[in-house]
């Protein structure tokens, strides 16, 4: 049967009444709106990549991507989803981090233990020697721990039998803490800078001047006479969202510190 046609041609896309809008909690706006067209009318005026949201209040807002389903009539249903950032979160150009974090154990050196060389009530020692400690030219030290020397030098292992807990170990299960979060943004020096301090440290949760941990953690990350930083930014993602920039991120925490000269501070 044909079609019969009345009122509006819809030869451009006309917007359906009212639309869904929300907010992730952190900064990022997402908003659907229904358009209906003739199948044969221009649809680039609300599918471009980037065109503005009608809906009131969300002018942040660009068109990210689209579905169009048609029906026997010949008409189109056009839904388009549009992203944006809150104006009231940093200003508009990113939202907060949505942070994460893994506490887990894996398995290291003992002699990288923090307690491995403490005197009298530490590991391993290996302080104090005497003549009698000589054993087949090594030295004895706690929980029978053999060094290369009286000072230490070159840990041998536990070889005493006498100290079952500890006779032929050779690792043990250290904590390991890491940080992973999310943020957007539409600036794209910023992931551009992120991806750069990949391998450098912070002291206070900040990497190119942003906080990528909440302050709940904590705002202060540095231990040592030698102040160093125990944060090392691990790893940066980037990926396309819209006109966004999405942005994953993973940092590491070490409680001893990361040393300078080898992980420079961002």
């Amino acid at each position: 049967m044909a079609r019969i046609s009345q009122g509006n041609a819809l030869t451009v896309p006309l917007q359906q009444p009212g639309g869904k809008f929300s907010d992730d909690g952190y900064g990022l706006i997402t908003a659907t709106v229904v358009w209906k067209s003739d199948q044969s009318a221009s649809l680039n005026s609300v599918v471009n990549r980037g065109s503005t949201c009608p809906l009131a209040g969300a002018s942040f807002c660009d068109a990210h991507k689209y579905t169009i389903a048609y029906d026997a009539l010949g008409l189109a249903l056009i839904t388009v989803d549009y992203v944006g950032i809150d104006p009231a979160i940093n200003s508009g150009t990113r939202t907060n981090p949505q942070v994460g974090v893994s506490q887990g154990l894996t398995s290291e050196h003992i002699s990288t233990h923090s307690n491995f060389f403490t005197p009298v009530s530490g590991i391993a020692g290996p302080t104090p020697f005497d003549e009698s400690t000589i054993v087949t030219g090594e030295f004895k030290g706690l929980n029978g721990a053999h060094f290369a020397s009286a000072t230490g030098g070159t840990f041998r292992g536990f070889k005493d039998p006498a100290a079952p807990l500890y006779y032929g170990k050779s690792n043990y299960l250290a904590p390991q803490t890491s940080f992973s979060g999310i943020f957007y943004t539409n600036t794209e020096a910023t992931p551009k800078a992120l991806v750069s301090l990949v391998g450098k440290t912070s002291g206070n949760g900040s990497f190119n001047s942003i906080a990528l941990l909440p302050s709940y953690m904590g705002t202060s990350f540095v231990t040592g006479s030698g102040s160093r930083n125990q944060l090392l930014l691990a790893q940066v993602n980037v990926e396309d969202f819209g006109l966004l920039y999405k942005v994953n991120y993973e940092i590491r925490y070490n409680r001893d510190g990361y040393v300078a000269a080898v992980y420079p501070t961002a």
